[in-house]
């Protein structure tokens, strides 16, 4: 669907439908989930904060004036929650984020996927290498791995991560180039506890 038919559901919602706000889940339902997904590192709390973001769009909706794009400004709701959440807790789980997720639209694949590998061997080492790529994203801080979620994964302007974070572009770019050294730095640690000895393959992790 394109913008007007989003803007037509939203200005229904506004005028009480039910109906077009049960369109507009099903329209971001998977993309919202996607990024709670990129966000919590595991399904369940991304099942939950995707609950909770649209229980919290449909209370916000009235208040949508269109000074931004209607999926920044709803990227920003569910940024907000989760670092509200991840903010009460001391730690944050972390699961192997290799097998689809079930929905009730079907499967979704996560976003590191593997590269036509067909031999066993190397299946493994990608597949390793996809969860060492994950543990460290979940290792990064709250306001670094967003940033990075929302450029590298979502490839969102610069412009729009900051409305979407709620600061300057100046702020996005030091926080993303702050977040890929700290990503490059966890990655280079967890290669090197995982090679073998004497292997001397050098492993590029891909996000």
């Amino acid at each position: 669907m394109d913008e007007v038919g989003t803007e037509f559901l939203i200005q229904r919602c506004r005028d009480g439908s039910l109906e077009a706000f049960e369109q507009l889940v099903a329209l971001y339902e998977n993309k919202i989930f996607g990024l709670c997904l990129h966000l919590t590192g595991n399904p369940v709390d991304a099942q939950d904060l995707a609950q909770e973001a649209f229980i919290r769009l449909y209370k916000a909706l009235p208040g949508f004036r269109g000074q931004s794009a209607f999926s920044t400004w709803f990227y920003r709701i569910v940024v907000n929650l989760w670092s509200n959440e991840t903010r009460r807790r001391a730690r944050q789980r972390t699961v192997s984020l290799d097998a689809p997720v079930q929905t009730s639209d079907g499967e979704i694949q996560r976003t590191l996927e593997d590269e036509g590998v067909t031999d066993p061997e190397e299946a493994l080492e990608e597949k390793e290498e996809r969860e060492m790529v994950w543990q460290a994203i979940n290792e990064l801080s709250d306001e670094h791995r967003s940033v990075l979620v929302l450029r590298e994964m979502y490839d969102m302007p610069y412009m729009e991560i900051a409305k979407a974070l709620g600061c300057s572009e100046g702020t996005v770019k030091s926080r993303l180039n702050r977040a890929r050294k700290n990503l490059h730095d966890l990655l280079a640690g967890k290669i090197n506890e995982h090679a073998a000895p004497g292997d001397k393959k050098r492993r590029k992790a891909r996000i």
